[in-house]
């Protein structure tokens, strides 16, 4: 059985790999045709399906499923559409005056046959929008969604089949196991969202066959909040940032660090916006979700009952039902260093808040860990901001905000190192896809030919000349 299911693999792969160069060679317009033909699908033929299969899966609200999902893939096809044209010419660069009589330029070229794996917290989201860059940019691909939402996994293969012939885009279910049959083909670009841990799976799979990757990932992004900062609005955009989907995005807001002056007004206002957001029973709201698995639910109340064990203070929240996979928003202070929470990526609706002294010891704390997806500052002051912004590293930051930066498709979206590798979105997802081929084209004779073979003591001071004065 194995083995005809890898046939099967193979078999589709084969047909991608044979059909890649009449889509690569395809023309802007073929291109848009297939993005409006997609967009249809999702904004009109299968919306009420998409809303039902989020719902089913994470227990999505319908405003969340049009905000964080639909909108953002029709919001990535619209852009593509507007820029596609321009994205696809030569881009001309300048050539120097040493090779005198030729011109330079670049051409985004399609990788060929591509490897989208998604995850399951934004399941439409994260998979049509890099299909949306991967067919900009001119390519054929294999897409292996998460098998922890079989509704919207089984709903995205319906809607491929519809809209694509699989010889151009295709979709194949399956577990773990799958993915790790579709990582032995010898792919030209891999694109990959999930954890840190499984990423270096796929990368050393990647580097079997000498593909590329685009990898996003996650960790734990940190919110800084200074004595300066706007303490009710902070508020405000960090516990909606933190409990969107039920914590299970991967640039939420990980943790605080807050300056300790601040921490009792800052958490008195985070009450106050939760109650406000899901009354006073969030389990009743249907502003708020659910975890996925339970798998997940039993990670997340492990460390909630390590926080219990080592004394944290429980600010607000700590409910749970295994039942209905249900966790109540929480924000935990007082938490000792080995704490799980303060170790492991959270991916739930658990927010602990640290206290700091100065913004020295904030800076170093963050430095201490792998760099983070994203890192929020909260401030009025700019010279507080320039100094976290210049003293870490981070995929990418918002300035009193939290979450927006993703939305920005003339903003790169990736991470650095451990949070990832590569960036998405926009131009930087149409690149992602491409390669950026370089051509120079000689016109008349060129200066150069001066110094080839064999060589003389006029070539060698002609040599000495170019060297200093081009």
């Amino acid at each position: 059985m194995n083995e005809l299911i890898n046939n099967c693999y193979f078999e589709l792969f084969s047909k991608q790999q044979q059909n890649q160069f009449n889509i690569g060679n395809s023309n802007s317009k073929e291109r848009i045709r297939k993005l409006d033909a997609l967009k249809t699908a999702i904004e009109k033929t299968y919306r009420l399906e998409i809303q039902d299969a989020l719902l089913k899966d994470l227990g999505k609200p319908v405003v969340e499923a049009e905000l964080t999902e639909i909108y953002a893939i029709i919001g990535d096809i619209k852009h593509a559409k507007k820029h596609l044209k321009q994205w696809m010419k030569n881009h001309k660069v300048g050539t120097p005056m040493s090779m005198l009589g030729s011109s330079s330029h670049i051409t985004f070229q399609p990788k060929g046959v591509c490897l989208i794996i998604s995850p399951w917290n934004f399941p439409f989201n994260l998979t049509f929008g890099p299909l949306v860059s991967a067919i900009a940019a001119g390519n054929t691909a294999i897409i292996k969604p998460s098998e922890m939402t079989p509704n919207s996994s089984a709903l995205m293969a319906k809607i491929i089949e519809d809209v694509f012939d699989e010889d151009e885009v295709a979709l194949v279910e399956g577990e773990v196991e799958t993915s790790t049959e579709l990582l032995k083909l010898p792919f030209n670009h891999i694109f990959f969202t999930g954890s840190p841990q499984v990423g270096k799976i796929v990368m050393t799979a990647a580097a079997k066959h000498l593909a590329s990757v685009t990898l996003e990932l996650g960790g734990k992004s940190p919110t800084i909040v200074d004595k300066t900062a706007n303490i009710d609005k902070a508020a405000k955009k960090i516990m909606w940032a933190k409990f969107l989907n039920c914590g299970q995005i991967c640039v939420a807001p990980d943790y605080v660090l807050i300056d300790e002056s601040i921490k009792v007004e800052f958490i008195e206002s985070c009450k106050k916006w939760l109650q406000t957001y899901y009354n006073n029973n969030p389990k009743k709201s249907d502003s708020y979700g659910r975890i996925v698995t339970d798998k997940h639910f039993e990670r997340l109340n492990a460390y909630l009952e390590n926080a219990k064990t080592l004394e944290a203070k429980f600010e607000v929240g700590g409910e749970t039902n295994r039942t209905s996979k249900y966790i109540e928003p929480t924000i935990i202070s007082d938490l000792k260093p080995e704490a799980k929470l303060l170790e492991e990526e959270i991916f739930g609706p658990i927010l602990p808040i640290v206290t700091y002294n100065s913004l020295d010891m904030a800076i170093a704390y963050v430095n201490s860990k792998p760099r983070p997806l994203a890192l929020y500052i909260y401030s009025k002051s700019k010279g507080n901001t320039n100094k976290i912004i210049n003293n870490t590293r981070a995929g990418g930051t918002c300035i009193n905000n939290s979450v927006l930066h993703y939305a920005n498709h003339n903003l790169p979206f990736g991470g650095v190192n451990n949070s990832g590798i590569g960036k998405s979105h926009g131009f930087d997802g149409f690149r992602a896809f491409s390669n950026e081929r370089s051509v120079l084209k000689q016109h008349t004779f060129g200066v150069t030919e001066l110094l080839f073979p064999p060589y003389s003591s006029f070539k060698e001071k002609l040599a000495r000349l170019t060297i200093r004065w081009f």
